[in-house]
Parts: structure tokens; C-alpha cells; sequence
């Protein structure tokens, strides 16, 4: 099934919503393509929902920690919200629950950028 992305803005918070599995190959690539792009219209604060990711493999986390550092190099920031059980656990094994900041509703993170 292919990744779903979905766009839009929450008070100047750009928000992508994910639907589907991030594998490698185009799933990995759309969700590169399009932090990219938000990077490229300048936009400093993205926040990725997790809501309706199924899956997520290795080349799924990789492409997370590159646009992560994608978005550091460009003075943005890249937070995550709504990490199934699953996703969450697996952030905590790979330790990389320390790289991403992670909140619990996409609310949350986009209000996390006004404090």
C-alpha cells in the first residue's frame, strides 16, 4: 500500500499527516519529497502525524532521521506526534526516542512550537 501524505497548515505549523506503511522505496522517497519540499518553501516547523502509520521498516526510520537532520541543517525543526505503542517501542530500542521530539497529539506538537 502506498504512503498517504497528507498536507496542511495549523497555525503556521506545516503538519503531515502519514497514511499507510514507510518502507523503503516510494513510500521512504514521498516522505523525503515532501519534508524537502516544505524545506525548500522555508518552512521552519513540520510536524510529522503518525496517527495512521501501519509500519515502519529500517529504510522507513532512516529516511526519519534524515529529514530530521535535513530540517536541523536548515534551522527547522521536525517533531513527531501520535506514535502507535508499537512505533514508540520501536524509537526506544533504536534509542532514537532521544533524537526526535515526540508528543503524544499533533495538537500538542504544534503547540509546542509557540512556547
Amino acid at each position: 500500500m502506498a504512503l498517504k501524505i497528507t498536507n496542511r497548515e495549523v497555525d503556521g505549523v506545516a503538519v503531515l499527516a502519514l497514511e499507510g506503511r514507510i518502507v523503503l522505496g516510494e513510500e521512504s522517497n514521498a516522505m523525503r519529497e515532501a519534508v524537502k519540499s516544505l524545506l525548500a518553501k522555508n518552512q521552519k516547523k513540520i510536524v510529522l502525524n503518525m496517527d495512521n502509520v501501519t509500519y515502519i521498516d529500517s529504510a522507513g526510520l532512516g529516511t526519519l532521521v534524515a529529514a530530521h537532520h535535513s530540517a536541523k541543517s536548515q534551522n527547522a525543526a521536525l517533531r513527531l506526534s501520535n506514535l502507535g505503542s508499537k512505533f514508540q517501542e520501536v524509537l526506544q530500542v533504536t534509542k532514537l526516542l532521544t533524537v526526535f521530539e515526540v508528543f503524544p497529539s499533533e495538537t500538542e506538537a504544534v503547540r509546542s512550537f509557540s512556547k
